[in-house]
């Protein structure tokens, strides 16, 4: 290693993976390392990883490979997260150049093993089974959003659906203590943060260890602090989905008025399959909690297309479904085969082609359920959160309380800056985003 400690870390996956990040980040910095631009400046390159779609584990190696040059320089790699957690041991037969295999749940654990690795060792593991009751929670985070600050409120999964791979890379479903999540709220706000993103595999699976508080409690709570104006979360469980979610949103304007509920398929066949454990029937149960709401919330989803044993039939109840949500925005997804889930013991007898070819039809009829979705905005002013700019277009990005994104004109040199809220009249509307000008 080189005598000044220096790291570089790269970030794969979804916002649990780049809220990981930015603890670990925050780790390394207090353990006396300074964050580089560049694999070739760092003396420590770090990948943390996510291993959710197909070919997640290859674009990792293929990483390592473009670097490997860099190890006879005296530089050393380490594998984190999902695919570390996945593939184990066999990434230093894959990648003997890698010195460090951590899971996240092993993460508390970073200061003992960069300490092992500065004292010369060259194969560090950290693996825990899905059975930790622990979780990963420092004060050292280093947050790397400049609008919105992110908490981690319950890590892995205990529903084993059967695509899926979090329950084996993530471990068991363990709650923080809400007390320990409005304290981290706090501090952020203090900090600056107006907006706040609790995160989970499955959030409103939370159960507080101490039972002080359920979900949609510790969302009011966090509602409450000092200098929050916008609480949002993701992604939400249909099986753990109550009404007093809806309830709380309605009372509270900071909560933000978007629920992320996938639904993966509209074919209670396929949900079975699936191992979801809920009918399309349940499933429109809790959307009709939400549009009666006295609040207009909005409701975005995800759907796998091609699942073993998807019949065109199971697809049309699929399709049936979209017409009758109207989603705000769809995730749409082909499967594919993930290591160690039920699923690789059926028959995926589905040709790629075909299951493009479904994938195109559900993203052509959202994007016109998005199109009307979104023109109804028209004429409207909207609260917008400041997240950038687009200079080639002389534009301000933003985001609504609804998570639609706001483009509008600005012609003034001094931006606003990210994280500032501005009222915004919608003049022209996209099936994506809103068109507007600053009032």
């Amino acid at each position: 290693m080189a005598s000044e400690k220096t790291f570089y870390l790269e970030t794969f996956g979804c916002q649990m993976n780049a809220h990981d990040s930015e603890k670990v980040i925050g780790t390394l910095r207090q353990q006396g390392y300074r964050q580089v631009e560049s694999e070739e400046e760092a003396g420590l390159i770090l990948y943390n990883t996510c291993s959710i779609r197909d070919k997640a584990e290859q674009k990792v190696f293929n990483r390592l490979n473009d670097y490997k040059a860099l190890h006879k320089a005296g530089k050393r790699f380490g594998v984190l997260g999902c695919v570390a957690q996945q593939e184990g041991e066999k990434i230093f037969e894959r990648a003997p150049y890698v010195s460090l295999v951590s899971g996240s749940a092993s993460y508390r654990k970073l200061p003992e093993m960069l300490s092992r690795l500065e004292s010369g060792e060259n194969r560090i593991t950290g693996l825990d089974d899905r059975q930790t009751e622990e979780t990963f929670e420092t004060e050292f985070t280093a947050r790397q959003n400049p609008y919105r600050g992110y908490i981690t409120i319950i890590e892995g999964c205990d529903k084993f659906c059967a695509y899926c791979v979090v329950p084996y890379t993530r471990g068991k479903e363990r709650s923080r203590t809400s007390d320990s999540v409005l304290e981290e709220a706090r501090r952020i706000a203090g900090m600056g943060y107006t907006e706040i993103q609790l995160l989970g595999q499955n959030v409103n699976s939370y159960l507080d260890p101490e039972g002080k508080r359920s979900f949609a409690e510790l969302l009011l709570a966090i509602a409450e602090v000092d200098g929050v104006r916008r609480v949002r979360f993701m992604t939400s469980h249909p099986r753990d989905f109550t009404k007093d979610i809806v309830e709380a949103i309605d009372a509270e304007p900071r909560l933000c008025d978007h629920v992320h509920l996938p639904v993966q398929s509209g074919s209670a066949r396929v949900l079975k399959m699936m191992a979801r454990e809920y009918t399309p029937d349940w499933y429109l149960e809790r959307i009709s909690w939400i549009r009666a709401a006295k609040r207009k919330i909005s409701i975005s989803t995800d759907i796998i297309v091609g699942f073993p044993g998807e019949t065109p039939d199971d697809f049309i109840q699929t399709m049936d479904l979209l017409a009758e949500v109207q989603y705000d925005c769809v995730f749409g997804f082909k499967y594919s085969a993930r290591p160690n889930t039920p699923a690789l013991t059926m028959i995926d007898s589905i040709p790629d082609q075909e299951k493009s070819r479904r994938l195109q039809v559900l993203l052509d009829r959202q994007r016109e359920v998005q199109r009307a979705n979104y023109s109804r905005h028209l004429g409207e002013v909207l609260e917008v959160m400041v997240e950038g700019h687009n200079p080639a277009r002389g534009q301000v990005t933003g985001r609504s309380s609804q998570n639609k994104p706001v483009n509008f004109s600005w012609t003034d040199p001094i931006l606003p800056a990210p994280g500032s809220y501005l009222q915004v009249k919608i003049v022209a509307t996209h099936p994506n985003s809103l068109v507007g000008e600053p009032i």
